[in-house]
């Protein structure tokens, strides 16, 4: 990993920082004369612009963990884009409840929110922040008469990691502000609904597929995105579809599924060391060894690349009571997240290799919110190498996010052979399933329903921010069909109004951009 002093912002606004991200290292800019004339006049002017657009999804600001955030008015740790997407992913779901009492924890913890909720603004601005960085370098690229080597392959990173940004803002916040390189930086961003978006980002993906010269599936540096994950993103739009137009695309799913299976990816099923199972090891320390499985991962770096957010927010917001700090490599727990007594109980805890739990002391009940050993904790991301060893540091943590897994894939196959028009058969879909749970060594199903699929996607991928996404598609995340604990506020769980299935478009965005229309259901609230 490789120490990057870069330019960050749409005004080039010089700032020096550390990140993982191969071969974007440059020379320091002087921050005293960075301006937009001076800084993007050379490829190491891009580069470390680039580069800066990576860091956003590792980091919450520019000067470290302690340093002021890059959205003004946010808190740095709090505001942190991976961790934002799990407030909003996976915190109002089965899978874990928080009790701390931050603005907007408890009210998204128990799907309370409404529009004026500053946890739900904090990830919706970093976003939206992403989103104008990459405008602004391809606008950049585009304008300048400078040629070298890799400008185009760095503009197709730019335009496939703002894909990811929007993919996440269509998929949360459906209708959204819109804004491309094209736009002029002083205008105000109009409103794409959510089945434009939706048809934006298919011709924006198939377009750096076929047209752009991104490096192909597993030809990028590791913790660069590539063609591979581009494919994943257009698979997870296909496969949710129906949700975001009405109409299912399981055949178009399908089919980029299988073009990414012929792509050398493989589950991770030998271990690097002796000390852990394979399923573990994609969320230690070293987890960058296990390119076999991880399309595209968040880096982090305990010395260079420092979070209060990413895998630090889930290694330490989720010990204490009276688990081993030092066993998970760190220095102390924050003692907030535990999961539910529902997520517990979908998994055959003494032959799962993937329910990495800690049950001493800890009540499977989630009698009270405010009581970390209210529920049975989670071990899953530690800061510890293969080998044993603890991470570089105590205080931040050296583990990589793994934001997008082949296992993912395999189960989103399976998904598709539910439904006939995919033109996958029920029992190739049933090998893929089987294929995940022979890694996780529990028996193999010779069939298997919806809700079968559902589960296990919940065991395989829990703590990746697919599990809100999930139980909407299934029609399960707002309803009573199925409850959890403290869902809707009460102990036992209740049904929440069904448009809840989206996020509100915040207040605070609304008053800067008066032709924002308000998410249904909403306007009332």
């Amino acid at each position: 990993m490789k120490t990057i002093k870069y330019i960050l912002g749409i005004f080039a606004v010089a700032a020096t920082l550390t990140a993982c991200v191969g071969d974007l290292n440059v020379t320091p800019i002087d921050p005293n004369k960075a301006t937009p004339d001076n800084a993007l006049n050379t490829e190491a002017g891009f580069s470390a612009f680039l580069s800066g657009i990576y860091t956003g999804y590792a980091t919450s600001g520019y000067y470290g963990p302690d340093g002021d955030p890059s959205i003004k008015g946010l808190d740095g740790g709090m505001s942190q884009y991976i961790r934002g997407m799990m407030h909003i992913c996976e915190l109002p779901t089965d899978v874990y409840v928080c009790g701390w009492n931050d603005e907007g924890v408890p009210d998204v913890c128990q799907m309370l929110w409404d529009q004026s909720t500053g946890l739900i603004y904090s990830i919706y601005s970093r976003m939206f922040f992403q989103i104008s960085q990459c405008n602004e370098f391809i606008r950049q690229a585009k304008a300048t008469d400078l040629s070298f080597a890799n400008k185009d392959e760095y503009v197709a990173e730019a335009r496939a990691l703002r894909a990811l940004c929007y993919y996440h803002a269509l998929d949360n916040f459906g209708n959204v502000p819109f804004a491309d390189e094209t736009s002029h930086i002083t205008e105000i961003p109009t409103q794409k609904k959510r089945a434009d978006l939706y048809a934006w980002l298919e011709t924006e993906l198939k377009d750096i597929l076929d047209n752009s010269a991104l490096a192909g599936p597993r030809q990028a540096e590791y913790g660069r995105i590539d063609k591979g994950a581009v494919k994943f993103i257009l698979a997870k739009l296909y496969l949710n579809a129906e949700v975001y137009t009405g109409t299912p695309q399981w055949k178009a799913c399908a089919d980029v599924l299988a073009d990414l299976m012929d792509d050398g990816y493989s589950l991770h099923t030998t271990p690097n060391g002796e000390k852990f199972s394979a399923y573990q090891e994609l969320f230690l320390a070293d987890n960058h060894k296990c390119t076999d499985e991880i399309l595209f991962a968040i880096e982090q770096d305990g010395n260079d690349t420092q979070s209060y957010g990413v895998t630090n927010y889930l290694v330490f917001a989720f010990t204490g009571g009276s688990m081993s700090s030092a066993e998970l490599g760190i220095s102390s727990g924050w003692e907030g997240c535990r999961m539910t007594e529902q997520f517990y109980n979908k998994f055959e805890v003494r032959k799962d290799a993937r329910a990495i739990f800690y049950t001493k002391g800890q009540s499977v009940q989630v009698n009270t919110l405010g009581t970390f050993t209210d529920g049975i904790a989670f071990q899953k991301y530690k800061n510890i190498n293969s080998d044993g060893t603890s991470g570089k540091s105590d205080g931040f943590v050296d583990t990589d996010f793994p934001m997008m897994r082949y296992a993912d894939v395999l189960l989103m196959a399976a998904e598709c052979s539910l439904h006939p028009e995919s033109g996958i058969s029920h029992s190739a879909g049933l090998g893929y399933l089987n294929e995940v749970r022979a890694r996780a060594g529990v028996r193999t199903l010779r069939n298997f329903t919806a809700d079968n699929l559902l589960d296990e996607r919940a065991r395989e991928l829990y703590l990746e921010l697919w599990r809100r996404q999930d139980l909407v598609r299934f029609g399960k995340f707002t309803t009573s069909d199925y409850l959890w604990d403290w869902k809707g506020g009460v102990r036992n769980g209740q049904a929440v109004e069904d448009y809840k299935n989206l996020y509100p478009i915040p207040t605070s965005d609304k008053m800067v951009n008066e032709g924002l229309e308000q998410n249904p259901g909403y306007e009332k609230s």
